[in-house]
């Protein structure tokens, strides 16, 4: 009970200056970022995505007194949302130790947030299990009890109703193993294969890092370059970019926002396919009326159009399209032959058609200029290719690009660092690398241990996160 007064304090002092959001989706994409830190206990980093109001209210220790109390209760392990009422959403949350809080959360227009409570649930309300398939169809080879272990953690996900298919690639003790799961099509009874493809999002952006990394180590560019010398002079005499650099757009501190302010108001938006239509012509519109909210450099703020910004400019340089440049710098050196941008039914590259949060059938994402921040269709097979590369001692151009994108930049607290696309934690004092992605109809993690030679590649063509599960797997493996 006095555990639960603190939650009550601060949702007394941090509701009284309740900001705006945007958009339901834009408050889930920060509590999903909340959701992650408290998970990981990363204090810090739950006190920087607060708003300047929010500072001025609630101190940096009143925060973490009510966090040290919230992490008692073990982890998050799943999140419902109750309602969404004067752009405050509340959100039911359940924790390992069978208790459940209610979060009610407020974003701003930069993604930050200007109010956040913990406070007890209803215990009238008991939490309704979601509906679980009586029976998933799989193709998993138990022979440890590892293997049993992942094959546990993965049912948790895919008996899930609103999810389908599942492919895991494990690559652990100079092993390699796969784990797959569930239909192709509803009622089709097809496994998907190491080969069957997937949107992977954010994933991407590991991809195209490299390719900036490849371009440092040829003496093309530098890291601390401004990309201004890089833009047309219409764009580059907006004198508010020429602090951005390509290793501040690389590990997200370049001060962008997560998405461009023009990015859904464009002639030809589609909101079931949000990229379609965002074209160079809108995102150089977008750089050359830029004001920034912070200095590049400051502070990491994940962003998309960011990243956007980083692959375009990569093609300018190379004066060649960005698959182009992905294929010749790393699909082909690699054999990479089912990594793509739009998949070729010549070659036979089908794409398995996503699920939305509620299990309906949703469109693919097309992708023009963003592409480098999540357009990349791919599988298990060449995913795990990419990320066993890692693990060599560079001897080549790739490798050493690789080695670079692996290199700390810029120092987040508690346990997280970024370096260039990778985002890098410790277990035990094990450093790991991992990436997660998703649209609206997937989900996408990659995880590398270079020291232990440990990688997981976890695929879902559900909008529904497979992070949960990635990161019990991932410190599983690590724990060995």
């Amino acid at each position: 009970m006095i555990r639960y007064l603190f939650f009550l304090l601060l949702m007394c002092s941090a509701l009284t200056g309740l900001g705006q959001t945007r958009t339901e989706d834009a408050n889930r994409a920060v509590f999903n970022k909340i959701e992650f830190f408290i998970n990981m206990q990363m204090t810090d980093s739950i006190y920087n995505l607060a708003s300047d109001g929010f500072k001025e209210q609630v101190s940096k220790d009143q925060l973490t007194f009510m966090l040290q109390n919230l992490y008692q209760l073990g982890r998050i392990i799943d999140v419902e949302v109750e309602d969404f009422k004067s752009q405050t959403a509340t959100y039911r949350v359940y924790f390992t130790d069978e208790r459940q809080l209610l979060a009610k959360l407020a974003v701003d227009s930069t993604y930050h947030y200007t109010a956040l409570a913990f406070t007890p649930a209803d215990n009238s309300t008991q939490k309704v299990e979601k509906p679980e398939k009586e029976e998933v169809i799989s193709q998993v080879e138990k022979e440890t009890p590892l293997d049993f272990y992942i094959d546990s953690v993965a049912h948790t996900y895919i008996k899930k109703t609103n999810t389908q298919s599942l492919a895991v690639a494990v690559f652990h003790k100079n092993k390699y193993k796969t784990f797959l799961y569930g239909e192709t099509e509803k009622g089709n009874n097809t496994l998907p294969t190491e080969n069957t493809l997937y949107e992977i999002g954010s994933l991407t952006k590991v991809f195209t890092a490299t390719l900036l990394a490849d371009l440092v180590t040829k003496d093309i560019v530098q890291l601390d370059d401004s990309i201004a010398r890089f833009l047309p002079d219409s764009v580059s005499s907006n004198s508010s970019l020429k602090g951005i650099t390509f290793k501040t757009l690389a590990n997200h501190t370049s001060g962008l926002p997560r998405m461009a302010d023009n990015w859904n108001r464009i002639a030809g938006y589609n909101e079931k396919d949000p990229y379609t239509a965002y074209d160079q012509k809108a995102l150089f519109s977008f750089l050359k009326h830029y004001q920034p909210l912070r200095e590049p450099g400051v502070e990491y703020e994940y962003s998309n159009v960011g990243y956007g910004v980083l692959g375009e400019l990569i093609a300018i340089i190379s004066k060649k399209s960005y698959m182009e440049c992905l294929q010749e710098t790393i699909l082909a050196p690699l054999l990479l032959n089912n990594t793509t941008d739009r998949p070729d039914t010549k070659k036979q590259q089908t794409i398995l058609l996503g699920l939305d949060k509620d299990g309906n059938t949703t469109p693919l994402w097309n992708w023009k200029t963003m592409v480098g921040a999540g357009g990349l269709k791919s599988n298990i097979r060449d995913l795990m290719l990419f990320a066993v590369e890692q693990f060599k001692m560079p001897e080549n151009e790739l490798q050493n690009a690789m080695a670079l994108t692996r290199q700390f930049t810029f120092f987040t607290p508690d346990n997280m660092d970024i370096g260039l696309g990778w985002h890098m934690s410790m277990l035990d004092g094990i450093i790991y690398f991992h990436h997660t992605g998703g649209t609206a109809g997937s989900s996408s993690f990659i995880g590398i241990s270079p020291d232990t030679k440990t990688a997981v590649v976890i695929l879902s063509n559900a909008s529904e996160s497979v992070h949960p599960i990635s990161t019990e797997i991932v410190e599983k493996l690590l724990g060995e």
